[in-house]
C-alpha cells in the first residue's frame, strides 16, 4: 500500500477514533501530531489537561493516553493497514508517550464488531441489573486484556464487599480532600454548555444505599444535585492489573483497558470506571493481586460491569486536524 492511500478521510478516523477513548474524569489528555514522511501518528501528554492533585504520578494520564492509543490502532486495520505501536522512552521529549506507526498493508483483522464499538462504547454510571455475565463473555474479556499484555480478573462475590468498601473508603477521603474535591469539580460544566467537562446528565445518579461508590464529582458541595436510586444488589466488578508497575506499563494497561471495553461493547455489556481507590497509594497497595509466578501484580483499573441503560455519552473534544500539533 503506497503512502497516497492515506487519504485525509482515514487520518480524521484515525484520530477521532482516539479521542473516542475514555480518559481519567473525561480530562483527554492527550495532543496527537502526524509525521507524513514516516507514516507515524505521535500521541503525546496534554499536560496542561492533567491532574496534578488526583494523580500526581501521572499513571492515569498515562493508562487514558494508552486507551487512546488502542483505538487507532482498531481504526487502521479497519482501512487496511497493518499499525506498529511503540512506546518510546524519549528523555529529550518527556510529552511523547506512544506512536503508531502505519507499516503497509495489513496481515491481521479485527472483528467489525470491535471497529463499531470504537463509536458506540462510552461509561454507564447509571444502575446496573443483577444479571450475571455469561462465562463465554468473561473469557473472551480475559483474552482481550491479555492480547495487550495485562491480566483481568473477576472478583470473586466473597470479595465483592471488601473492594466497595476500599473504593467507598478512597471516595470519601476525595470528597473530604480539599484540593481532590476542587479538581474534581473542574470537569464538571453546565448542562448544555459546549465547552468539554461532564454534563450533570452524564454523571447518572448516587446509589441509594451507599453501597456502589460512584464518583460524585464534587456534587455533595450541592445536595440534590444528584438523585439517588437503589443499584444493583450483586455488583460485577472486573481488577485489570500488570505484571510490572513503570509508564510502559500504565500505557499497556490502558491499550488492554480500551480492549477490554471495546469487546464489552460489543457484547452489549456496559461498564463504569471505579478507579478511586487507585488514586492513594496505601489503599492501591491493597489491591496488588498473586498471580502464577508468585509475584504480586498492580492494579491498574477496577471495571463494574453488567446489563442496564445505554446512559448519554461523555462530551469530546473536537478532532483535531491530524497532520500538525494539536
Amino acid at each position: 500500500m503506497s503512502a497516497t492511500a492515506l487519504d485525509a478521510y482515514t487520518l480524521e478516523k484515525l484520530v477521532a477514533a482516539a479521542v473516542a477513548a475514555p480518559s481519567v474524569h473525561t480530562t483527554q489528555p492527550w495532543r496527537f501530531r502526524l509525521d507524513p514522511g514516516a507514516l507515524t501518528l505521535q500521541m503525546r501528554a496534554a499536560t496542561g489537561r492533567a491532574l496534578r492533585h488526583t494523580d500526581p504520578t501521572g499513571r492515569a494520564l498515562h493508562v487514558s493516553v494508552g486507551c487512546a492509543l488502542f483505538n487507532p490502532r482498531v481504526a487502521a486495520v479497519h482501512f487496511g493497514w497493518e499499525p506498529v505501536p511503540r512506546l518510546p522512552p524519549r528523555p529529550e521529549q518527556p510529552d511523547l508517550l506512544a506512536t503508531v506507526r502505519l507499516a503497509g498493508a495489513s496481515r491481521t483483522s479485527v472483528p467489525p464488531a470491535l471497529y463499531e464499538a470504537v463509536w458506540r462504547r462510552h461509561s454507564c454510571r447509571f444502575p446496573f441489573s443483577d444479571r450475571a455475565l455469561p462465562t463465554a463473555v468473561v473469557r473472551e474479556l480475559r483474552d482481550a486484556a491479555g492480547a495487550d499484555g495485562a491480566h483481568l480478573d473477576l472478583v470473586s462475590p466473597a470479595d465483592v464487599d471488601p473492594l466497595l468498601r476500599l473504593i467507598g473508603q478512597a471516595e470519601h477521603r476525595n470528597n473530604a480532600d480539599t484540593d481532590r474535591a476542587a479538581e474534581s469539580r473542574r470537569w464538571v460544566r453546565a448542562s448544555g454548555r459546549a465547552a468539554d467537562g461532564l454534563a450533570p446528565e452524564v454523571l447518572g445518579p448516587q446509589d441509594f444505599l451507599d453501597r456502589v461508590p460512584m464518583r460524585d464529582f464534587g456534587t455533595h458541595r450541592r445536595p440534590g444535585a444528584l438523585t439517588a436510586v437503589p443499584f444493583e444488589h450483586r455488583p460485577h466488578l472486573l481488577v485489570l492489573s500488570t505484571d510490572h508497575d513503570r509508564r510502559a506499563d500504565w500505557l499497556r494497561a490502558g491499550q488492554a483497558l480500551e480492549h477490554v471495553l471495546l469487546v464489552a461493547t460489543a457484547h452489549g455489556v456496559r461498564a463504569s470506571l471505579l478507579d478511586q481507590a487507585l488514586e492513594w497509594p496505601d489503599l492501591r497497595d491493597r489491591l496488588i493481586l498473586p498471580s502464577a509466578s508468585g509475584r504480586p501484580r498492580h492494579a491498574q483499573m477496577v471495571i463494574r460491569a453488567g446489563y442496564g441503560p445505554e446512559g448519554p455519552p461523555s462530551p469530546r473534544l473536537p478532532v483535531p486536524t491530524p497532520w500538525r500539533a494539536s
